[in-house]
């Protein structure tokens, strides 16, 4: 608990300042201190307590021994030396016995630590390969709901219900919706991050669930709402999915992701270190230079999960230009807040409730969609009037 407590104080350091809350923390910290304290000290009395009555064993044994072998001796029952050697053997067997004492909370403690890594260890995933699963070969991109329902942790009610779509190569599909209609579960769906609880997904006729995990996923090049660096350089982090890339390679990804100028703008460019979960940069920097990591392994199908949230209209214009030319020969998802985002895909995808509501472009949706035009005006109407 108290690491814990350490971990959570020290990782929302800027929440714990903006909020003013420093001795709140403090005192959080204390209280865990002195629990631990309290269990070290009641620790402490156990082996005040356990050790003086196996020393006292041990003497105590001993002067038995001396008692009863003197009278063996005087009796010519046993030898001095015979006394000598049981006392040593006696001795040596005692050792143990205090040793044990001095395990014995230490033993206490590792069965407990032990139990909580076990639990992380025997943990199973949900998500499983088949017995001689086969490769996936190089794909072209055709994607295609089957009547997909998914529940979380087979709870009762679905997240995803009776979806069904086919997105083609070259496409743009973007996802539409309001929190918690599914929108991150259909992607997620895709990679097998989750298995569908009924229906199925294919890609280029093959079910991804007869496939290996591997050959799928080095096929599809995902960038997650949140993003997680490495605390490595940037170079690594842009060549996390491709050790072997070049410097041009990572150079050229990192142009097509618009985050060049700025890597270029550090003292050491890129072999700058970001630090832990790329603590050194702004959440927009991160953001591309993890555009770039899923752009370097050159996908079939690429995953943009709210991707341009922390990044200015100016940078996404940029990144949205370079990604028109990658999106010719490869399927694209798109999950975004803003309509100018995902206005110009090939499919727009309204989620409600777990549901598709309306599917089409931008233009058959404001016509047919009372609910793609709520958002839309939302959004847009403002801007227009001001």
């Amino acid at each position: 608990m108290l690491n814990t407590r350490l971990q959570e104080s020290i990782t929302g350091i800027r929440v714990v300042k903006a909020f003013a809350r420093e001795v709140f923390e403090e005192e959080r910290f204390a209280e865990s201190n002195r629990d631990l304290r309290d269990i070290n000290l009641r620790t402490g009395k156990y082996i005040a307590s356990g050790m003086p009555l196996i020393f006292a064993m041990a003497n105590i044994s001993t002067l038995v021994v001396v008692w009863a072998g003197g009278y063996q001796v005087l009796a010519n029952y046993l030898t001095i030396g015979e006394l000598v050697a049981f006392m040593s053997y006696l001795m040596m067997s005692m050792f143990p016995m205090m040793m044990l004492g001095m395990f014995l909370v230490t033993i206490a403690q590792a069965a407990a630590c032990a139990t909580r890594i076990f639990e992380v260890l025997d943990a199973s995933s949900e998500t499983v390969e088949k017995p001689g699963a086969a490769t996936l070969p190089p794909i072209q991109g055709k994607l295609i709901f089957e009547n997909v329902t998914f529940r979380y942790f087979k709870a009762i009610a679905p997240v995803l219900s009776r979806v069904s779509f086919t997105a083609l190569p070259g496409q743009t599909i973007a996802l539409l919706g309001a929190t918690g209609s599914g929108k991150s579960t259909v992607i997620n769906l895709i990679p097998r991050f989750y298995d569908v609880s009924e229906g199925r997904i294919t890609i280029d006729g093959y079910d991804i669930r007869d496939i290996t995990l591997e050959s799928l996923r080095r096929q599809i090049g995902i960038v997650l709402q949140e993003v997680i660096l490495f605390g490595a350089t940037i170079r690594e982090n842009i060549a996390y999915g491709k050790p072997e890339a070049t410097d041009s390679e990572i150079i050229e990804a990192a142009r097509t992701a618009a985050a060049h100028p700025f890597i270029e703008s550090f003292p050491e460019s890129y072999n700058t270190v970001v630090g832990e979960r790329g603590v050194t940069l702004s959440g927009g920097q991160k953001q591309r230079i993890a555009i770039a990591r899923a752009l370097l392994v050159d996908p079939r199908i690429l995953i943009l999960d709210d991707s341009m949230s922390s990044v200015d209209f100016k940078t996404e214009s940029k990144i949205q230009q370079a990604l028109e030319r990658l999106r010719r020969e490869r399927l694209c998802f798109v999950i975004a807040q803003r309509i100018s985002t995902v206005k110009n895909a090939d499919q727009i995808m309204v989620l409600d409730k777990g549901e598709i509501a309306a599917l089409g472009n931008h233009k058959s949706l404001m016509a047919e969609s009372p609910l793609y035009a709520d958002i839309y005006y939302s959004q847009l109407k403002p801007e227009t009037a001001g």
